[in-house]
């Protein structure tokens, strides 16, 4: 299982709810940011998840397949970001 989704898990994230944050990942990542804030992950626990992220952004690509969601949808929103 991919390390995000098992942090998730393990913070009693549900897999609707892991599969709509993926889901608004994949088309406004600054939304997405604001729906992990809504989850009720402990600030400790976020920075961890952040840091893995950060250190390993792969892992988001691993997610979304995992998910069976576009992740060129995620390419497209990352382009975005960086006009």
């Amino acid at each position: 299982m991919n390390p995000i989704i098992a942090i998730l898990k393990e913070h009693n994230i549900t897999d609707t709810q892991i599969n709509d944050l993926f889901q608004t990942l994949t088309e406004n990542p600054l939304m997405a940011m604001g729906t992990i804030g809504q989850l009720g992950i402990q600030a400790e626990k976020l920075q961890q998840l952040m840091a893995l992220i950060m250190q390993n952004p792969n892992l988001i690509k691993e997610a979304v397949v995992e998910l069976g969601l576009d992740f060129s949808k995620v390419e497209a929103a990352k382009s975005q970001l960086q006009k």
